[in-house]
């Protein structure tokens, strides 16, 4: 078990890419591919598999990986169907990411522990394996059911000192491939600009989010009036090519197999993603 979670793992490469599900053109993608990303991240909460289908037709190779699926607005048979297509078209290359979302977006929202549990049954029952999943987790326990039930897990919006705190709940030979938001821009006042609006609206105003910074140690006026200046950078890495690339590989440092690189203030992403690629050593 342990050798072929370790196989997995090693799929995502060191570096991928988020976006959400409209981010990339079948043209973006091939090129994130060329320039030797592992993983192409496609973020929001669809309620089919379906548009996955271009990325990966118009790729070889690389590993795509919903961030995330939500349990709340999508039916767990449904989306086992639908990833068996995929696998059956694309065998290997796709890895099923899910999560509970935040509470103030779903009425229904309850007992999310419980949910994800009662998901990855149905998940079970469909025969998805587990090491073809990946949970949204930020706290403790998420952690630990990513350790668990799946291949590991995709927090989104954290720090480096989050990871930390993340590899020691899940320990060794599990996934973790933290999100991190990133502006290729030297003047530190224009990237906040660019990058503190889509930290504010929502994270700053849901709970699960908000929590997971507090444990962080942020306190209230940190996270108010759209954040501090200190938790914006901490959240967007900014500077030249070379800085980002540093910021962000602070993750792997901190015991990440995985960061998902996620550009800002760009429509079209391949430039600054060219540059942080070659920005490494």
């Amino acid at each position: 078990m342990t050798s072929d979670r370790s196989a997995h793992i090693a799929r995502f490469g060191t570096h991928g890419v988020w976006g959400g599900w409209d981010k990339f053109s079948p043209e973006q993608a091939r090129a994130i591919e060329e320039l030797g990303y592992g993983t192409i991240w496609l973020g929001g909460s669809p309620k089919h598999l379906r548009p996955i289908r271009k990325i990966l037709d118009a790729t070889e190779a690389i590993t795509v990986a919903t961030g995330i699926v939500n349990i709340w607005n999508t039916d767990a048979a449904v989306i086992a169907d639908e990833y068996l297509e995929l696998e059956d078209d694309f065998p290997g290359r796709f890895y099923l990411g899910i999560g509970a979302g935040h509470r103030e977006a779903i009425a229904s929202y309850q007992k999310p522990y419980t949910a994800v549990n009662h998901y990855l049954d149905i998940l079970d029952a469909k025969k998805v394996p587990t090491q073809r999943r990946i949970l949204a987790a930020l706290g403790p326990r998420m952690l630990r059911l990513s350790a668990d039930r799946a291949l590991g897990a995709h927090p989104y919006l954290t720090q480096p000192t989050h990871t930390a705190l993340a590899r020691a709940e899940l320990g060794d030979g599990v996934l973790l491939a933290p999100e991190h938001k990133v502006v290729v821009n030297i003047d530190p006042q224009k990237a906040r600009e660019i990058g503190r609006p889509p930290v504010d609206q929502p994270y700053l105003h849901l709970t699960n989010y908000v929590s997971n910074l507090k444990r962080l140690g942020w306190a209230d006026v940190d996270i108010a009036n759209g954040g501090s200046d200190a938790l914006i950078d901490a959240l967007v890495a900014h500077g030249d090519a070379a800085t980002v690339r540093a910021q962000v590989d602070e993750h792997l440092t901190a015991g990440a197999d995985h960061v998902a690189i996620q550009v800002l203030g760009e429509d079209d992403p391949v430039g600054s993603l060219a540059e942080i690629v070659k920005a490494a050593g």
